[in-house]
């Protein structure tokens, strides 16, 4: 993240994102399973019916049909499947539920008596926090999904439990339900009961498993142990980029409380000198990070939040790699950089998603590709860049910004980093201090995995549900 002029105009590519779920549909015929003596039926939809997908999703409902409440604690539900191959694994997540996401449970398990169309299981279960299921209750919708913890796709045609023509709920008893250890509704492949001893269920991965890095910053301060205990620094050496003289002061570095959750706040300010210009940046301290998908919510700020406006201000979120010399070819960098109020000859809002290939910085060379568009991103954002062998591709709130070529794509790992700083003092000339606000509401990295936007919305609702604030399974490069 360096100071640097523009370099054209780039094309910008938007495309709608993909609606979730469908329009009105007409309910199927009810499976003909009577309700058990403890009162208790599984009602069935799905949401992806295609022979294969990205993920199953099983979206269910438990209705009480007896005459006094069920501890939903003490209530089982088993989903069965057949595995795509011998080795595969499996994840579960939820992407909503009116109880609460954080109130279920998903673990695998394996049939003692594997069969033609299923060989494993998913089984739903509740906290003690999913409470009571009044009689004439259900649980209302529980949006449940698992896929390959490799994201292949999923066949989901030769599953016992799935059913592509069902698009409306309604009772389905290829879904059991257990009450107290007991078998009351449905009936599991041949030989299965849930009842009978079948092999330890095999717990899922936390929300997103795998080889990923998933931070919450749930810190309380930048002094907080944990931060760089989690891989985290906190800059407070001088230097470019920006305004000469500026420091990095890591206190103006801090963790507050938005819509429910802790995020990053990055303050950035000035009284129109160097000296009192402060930027601040937030950085891993390794350099471990290559191919696969990369996401944070970010809160771009237009206005400061006291002062003057009008600052060449810069808001990022991006990778990098070291320079180690100039024009190197191993050099990477792939940046989303929000100027609300211009700079680099642009003359208000405008947002650039940058893939270094090199450059050289005495004489200003450089080699990137980028995409633009001159609008304003105050607010929330949810960005995500994905880099395989192929190509780098930017998402902005579900939509894509940009895709750059081949000859862009890194020769070595990258550190992940946020900061805001001034590009320099001539955006506004006034002495009077001002100061800028950025914030993140957290950072996501899955190694050598592409994901979708919506795929990363729901790993990101999978960690915050099962309670995981911080979580680093990539290996050191």
């Amino acid at each position: 993240m360096r100071t640097r002029p523009t370099v054209g105009r780039a094309r910008l590519a938007l495309a709608l994102a993909a609606l979730l779920g469908g329009g009105a549909l007409t309910a199927l015929p009810a499976a003909q399973a009577a309700p058990s003596a403890a009162g208790l039926t599984v009602q069935y939809r799905t949401s992806a019916g295609g022979a294969t997908a990205d993920q199953t999703e099983p979206w269910l409902k438990i209705r009480n049909t007896g005459s006094s409440a069920v501890q939903l604690s003490q209530v089982k539900v088993r989903y069965y499947f057949k595995a795509d191959s011998p080795n595969a694994s499996y994840r579960f997540a939820c992407s909503w539920a009116v109880r609460g996401c954080s109130a279920l449970t998903g673990t695998f398990g394996t049939l003692g008596k594997p069969t033609a169309t299923a060989d494993r299981y998913l089984e739903i279960g509740f906290t003690p926090a999913a409470g009571t299921l009044a009689p004439g209750a259900d649980t209302g919708d529980m949006q449940v999904r698992f896929h390959q913890t490799s994201w292949q796709t999923v066949r989901q045609s030769d599953d016992y439990s799935f059913n592509g023509a069902q698009t409306s709920y309604a009772n389905w008893d290829k879904v059991t339900a257990q009450f107290a250890g007991a078998t009351v509704w449905g009936a599991a492949p041949e030989g299965n009961d849930p009842t009978e001893p079948t092999d330890p269920p095999d717990p899922t991965d936390p929300p997103g498993g795998g080889q990923a890095l998933f931070d919450d910053f749930a810190y309380s301060s930048h002094t907080d142990p944990a931060i760089s205990a989690h891989g985290w620094s906190v800059r407070s050496n001088s230097g470019g980029p920006g305004v000469p003289g500026a420091t990095w002061d890591p206190s103006k570095v801090t963790f507050v409380s938005a819509g429910g959750n802790s995020v990053m706040n990055l303050e950035t300010s000035t009284a129109g000198t160097g000296a009192s210009t402060t930027h601040t940046e937030v950085l891993t301290k390794a350099t471990k990070f290559r191919n696969g998908t990369y996401a944070a919510r970010v809160k771009f700020s237009d206005a400061p939040k006291l002062g003057p406006d009008g600052d060449h201000l810069v808001q990022t979120f991006f990778t990098i790699n070291d320079l180690k010399a100039p024009m190197a070819d191993d050099y990477a960098e792939y940046d989303f950089e929000y100027l609300p109020n211009g700079g680099w000859g642009e003359p208000s809002n405008i947002l650039y998603t940058t893939s270094w290939e090199t450059y050289n910085p005495d004489p200003w060379q450089a080699v990137n590709q980028h995409s633009e568009q001159r609008v304003s991103y105050a607010g929330w954002h949810d960005l995500v860049v994905t880099i395989d062998n192929s190509a780098i591709t930017y998402y902005v709130d579900g939509q894509h910004f940009g895709t750059h070529d081949a000859q862009y794509l890194p020769e070595r790992p990258m550190s992940i980093n946020f900061n805001q700083w001034l590009i320099d003092l001539n955006g506004q000339t006034s002495t009077t201090p001002r100061a800028y606000d950025q914030q993140v509401d957290y950072v996501l990295h899955v190694k050598d995995q592409v994901l979708t936007p919506a795929q990363v919305a729901a790993e990101v609702a999978a960690y915050r549900g099962a309670g995981t604030a911080f979580v680093d399974e990539v290996p050191s490069s």
